[in-house]
């Protein structure tokens, strides 16, 4: 969405201010849909660290994720509200398979999304 919908930014805004990972959201962004959990951003990069951290070859790559950002990259400077979502427990949905199978951890831009909706699709593996 070039002018990203201000009802999905609000929702992201009370993820952030909640700092609730309950709510279920499913994006299309271009080449994808997304389906997943919305995280406030600490909690989202906090677990990348720690998954970062448990690995030998890519521990020097979690402190990019312990340090914080205040009012960075994921936020409007101008209204301080939200440009990117945080997506745990996410899967690309292909066809009847959701990749990766146990979950992800993705972060998309609010204006790169075309359409949206509320829940966490499902799909099957048979």
């Amino acid at each position: 969405m070039s002018n990203p919908d201000g009802l999905l930014v609000d929702i992201a805004a009370m993820v952030e201010s909640e700092h609730s990972n309950q709510m279920p959201l499913t994006v299309v962004v271009p080449g994808a849909v997304i389906t997943g959990r919305l995280a406030p951003q600490s909690l989202w990069r906090e677990r990348i660290a720690e998954v970062l951290a448990a690995s030998d070859h890519l521990k020097p790559f979690a402190t990019l994720f312990t340090t914080p950002e205040p009012d960075g990259p994921d936020h409007d400077p101008a209204t301080d509200r939200p440009t990117h979502l945080h997506l745990h427990l996410a899967r690309i949905l292909q066809g009847s398979y959701g990749l990766p199978h146990t979950g992800g951890m993705y972060r998309i831009a609010i204006a790169d999304i075309s359409s949206w909706t509320v829940g966490d699709l499902s799909y099957t593996d048979q």
